[in-house]
């Protein structure tokens, strides 16, 4: 059976545009479109889609609050459609904190080089929603509890799976508690730099996780997080305002310190240079078409491995591809311990995936788990 998707936006073009693309794959149909926001949640309510690609800005009801009430009323996995300016890139973060898994440019020609792969590229981002669409729920709770900075309740949610699904689930769960158990102590080593790598559904985990970490946290903090070079910047003050640590968007020359985060800038590559003591950033252009991703995970883990050798702490969190499995190789080949975020509470469980696989993450950790753990690994208690 296909997965039912519902395409909202004012401009009658870009909705047969969007459904001609989505409909080219079997695994996908359109089941129908809405023109504003609040047909938008009345049709989420009426006909329950795995999948709803949304506009921002729309009449009667814009798309950040017609995701607020979707996510009210019937959550759902939503992938915004953004404009690459300063302006979309606040409005797109204020949706994906709403609530909203996902997102793309909806200039197709920003995202690829021929409407071809483009098109193939928003069917591929679509089905992986639809196959993780019981996140959704989850993601909005999360949100909550990073927002208020109050725990939440999570709600039980009845599902349809099959019961070899369920079995799977149970064994994922049976298996994380196993490495929790095991990792019942922090194992005393002594940090330099904790790296984080993410993509889809990143923004949302990386708050979640540094909203926690007190302001004097010991290790200065890398990040890399799939992006476009108009959002990094907002989303690093947006972290920066939320957060107890310092959080910036990385520039050439910074020097690592301890208690601040660098966010690697989007369409550029960020290299950790120097020596351990007195490590610096560099930011570089990369014209190269070996490496898909800019900023790429993989460039920065493992230019930190060659500085700091084995004394990274490097997590992977949610995200489509493999990106940070070759990085994490590097760093744990120097003695580095890498963790990965489960399937269970990750969006798209393709770079933890990829970690987990090759045998390189020594741990499998729920997204509500990681900042605690990560404070007890690294400050002995």
């Amino acid at each position: 059976m296909a997965y039912k998707v519902l395409v909202v936006d004012d401009s009658s073009f870009f909705r047969r545009r969007v459904t001609d693309i989505l409909n080219k794959d079997p695994q996908l149909e359109v089941i129908d479109v809405a023109v504003n926001g609040q047909e938008a949640v009345d049709k989420a309510l009426a006909l329950k889609p795995d999948v709803i690609t949304m506009d921002i800005e729309m009449p009667v009801l814009n798309g950040i609050a017609a995701v607020k009430k979707i996510m009210v009323q019937s959550p759902t996995a939503i992938l915004m459609f953004s404009s690459l300016t300063h302006q979309g890139a606040k409005s797109t973060l204020e949706a994906l904190e709403a609530g909203a898994l996902d997102f793309l440019p909806k200039k197709f020609s920003e995202i690829a080089q021929n409407s071809d792969e483009a098109g193939s590229l928003l069917r591929q981002r679509v089905a992986q929603l639809a196959r993780k669409r019981g996140v959704a729920k989850s993601q909005l709770i999360t949100n909550r509890t990073v927002t208020t900075r109050t725990s939440a309740t999570q709600t039980s949610i009845s599902t349809r799976k099959s019961q070899a699904s369920l079995t799977r689930a149970v064994v994922e769960r049976s298996e994380t508690k196993k490495q929790q158990a095991i990792f019942n102590k922090p194992s005393g080593k002594n940090y330099k730099l904790l790296a984080i790598g993410t993509s889809t559904g990143g923004p949302v985990a990386l708050q979640k996780i540094l909203t926690q970490l007190p302001a004097n946290f010991p290790l200065p903090i890398i990040m890399v997080q799939h992006m476009p070079a108009t959002f990094t910047q907002a989303f690093a003050n947006r972290l920066n305002s939320l957060c107890e640590i310092n959080i910036k968007e990385a520039s050439d020359g910074d020097v690592l310190k301890p208690g601040c985060a660098y966010l690697a800038p989007g369409g550029r590559q960020m290299i950790i240079s120097g020596t351990e003591n007195a490590a610096r950033i560099k930011i570089i252009d990369d014209n190269s078409a070996k490496i898909t991703f800019k900023p790429s995970v993989d460039v920065s883990f493992g230019s930190a491995a060659k500085i700091f050798n084995g004394n990274v702490l490097g997590v992977i969190l949610t995200g489509m591809g493999a990106d940070g499995r070759e990085g994490s190789r590097m760093l744990k080949a120097k003695g580095a311990t890498i963790w990965a975020q489960d399937e269970q509470t990750s969006v798209v469980y393709g770079m933890p995936q990829a970690v987990h696989a090759a045998g390189i993450s020594q741990l499998s950790l729920p997204l509500d788990s990681v900042a605690s753990t990560i404070l007890k690994e690294v400050t002995h208690g």
